[in-house]
């Protein structure tokens, strides 16, 4: 591995962002790791670095992370999308709609805890597979269908009272649903562009020496 140099982790687009790995030192190693860790940890800086993986050379970023550093294989700029430009600097805000938009981010915040999170679909294929299996009848359920929202306000608002209505003291409360988008917008585009058809990766996610 090769460091190339060293740019501010705050700077850093998590855009460019590829496949994730823990970075484990060999045993002669460990003094000179745990020194470039709390050098970046104190700096606020991250490492970008050239390596060679998988019989490929990688532009990869190094950063400190809670229990060691972490490394990030790096997506190369002209593999990123332009993103289309939005005029944001032509719309008006007011201070009661920041206001009502402060106070929606606030009655949904919650700690970091990614391992709350699941994926409901594989769950449900899994129980659907387990289910037929047993010889069980699958039907399929339908799904709500959600109106297209004009008024942004409005929802903002129904979010709001949604999540003030729910008591206490009730059964664990359901967080509001997504706010749904005015209908006739584009549909959301990938930011990296598709690459060449390639070999199949591999599942899990090795960590690198």
């Amino acid at each position: 591995m090769e460091i190339l140099e060293f740019v501010k982790l705050s700077e850093m687009d998590p855009l460019y962002f590829d496949s994730s790995y823990y970075i484990a030192p060999e045993d002669a190693g460990v003094k000179a790791y745990q020194l470039l860790m709390k050098a970046m940890e104190e700096s606020g800086y991250g490492a970008i670095a050239k390596l060679t993986m998988h019989q490929r050379e990688h532009i990869v970023i190094i950063r400190p992370s809670a229990k060691g550093m972490t490394l990030h294989t790096m997506f190369y700029s002209n593999e990123i999308r332009a993103a289309e430009s939005i005029p944001t600097d032509k719309v008006e805000l007011k201070d009661q709609e920041k206001k009502l938009a402060e106070q929606l981010i606030q009655s949904l915040a919650g700690p970091w805890e990614p391992q709350k999170y699941r994926d409901e679909y594989q769950e449900n294929v899994k129980a659907m597979i387990a289910a037929k299996l047993k010889g069980q009848e699958v039907t399929e359920v339908a799904q709500p269908h959600m109106a297209p929202v004009i008024d942004l306000m409005e929802a903002l608002k129904k979010s709001l009272a949604e999540k003030k209505a729910a008591p206490a003291a009730a059964a664990p409360a359901v967080p509001a649903g997504p706010v749904a988008v005015p209908s006739g917008k584009k549909p959301p585009v990938r930011a990296v562009e598709p690459a060449p058809a390639a070999p199949q990766k591999r599942g899990g996610k090795k960590a690198a020496g």
